[in-house]
């Protein structure tokens, strides 16, 4: 890939609004999640994990299909989870910035002129 379309890439992916909120939301997400585990004692599993793999869905869950593909020592693995939720919450920002380029390029009125 050149750079211009690398460019394009990071503009789409982390140069729009609804990129930088979604984005903003994981973040946060991903802070609560770190804070529970770390310093929460629990005396069973917490669930605050289920956050992120909401907001890194649908594209997580495919992963998640994909991953059992190759057995459960690659699905199960924590390795191939955190990079599967990384890379689900790149495309699905990615995909936030198409939408709002893809708005952004329509008319204002669905009607023309005069109609």
């Amino acid at each position: 890939m050149n750079s211009e379309r690398l460019g394009t890439l990071k503009r789409l992916t982390f140069g729009n609004r609804a990129s930088q909120v979604y984005l903003a939301l994981v973040a946060v997400a991903t802070l609560y999640v770190t804070i529970d585990t770390v310093f929460v004692h629990h005396d069973d599993a917490s669930f605050a994990g289920i956050w992120l793999f909401l907001l890194a869905s649908p594209v997580m869950f495919a992963f998640l299909m994909l991953g059992e593909l190759f057995g459960d020592a690659v699905s199960g693995s924590a390795p191939y989870l955190y990079t599967a939720l990384v890379v689900s919450v790149l495309i699905q920002s990615l995909a936030l910035g198409l939408f709002v380029r893809l708005l952004r390029g329509r008319p204002h009125s669905p009607h023309p002129q005069g109609a």
